[in-house]
């Protein structure tokens, strides 16, 4: 629990990114977070794990059936939510999505 705890104070820093990926539905994981995104990139839940012995995270996009879809590991702590970011939200035309999105 205090680790999702941590986790979460880390997406405090950079709330606008986070609230980009639809976040919501967060839960406690053992040694780590869950959530739901609907992102550009990805639409369903996340995983970000701590890994303990060498000090750093482990984010997992999982599939509706819970399989990994896709992994990055070894991700520092100042790196975190870029790394979701760019497995969630951007992709090379980026800009365009949101302006297509959000402009009538």
């Amino acid at each position: 629990m205090e680790m999702a705890a941590y986790i979460l104070s880390i997406f405090r820093t950079q709330p606008m990114i986070v609230f980009s990926w639809g976040f919501h539905g967060a839960y406690a994981i053992k040694d780590g977070l869950c959530f739901s995104v609907n992102g550009y990139v990805h639409q369903g839940e996340v995983e970000v794990i701590y890994c303990e012995g060498v000090d750093l995270f482990k984010v997992n996009t999982l599939n509706a059936d819970g399989s990994i879809k896709q992994q990055e590991t070894d991700v520092y702590l100042d790196c975190l939510v870029k790394v979701i970011d760019g497995m969630v939200e951007r992709t090379s035309n980026y800009k365009e999505k949101v302006k297509e999105t959000y402009l009538l």
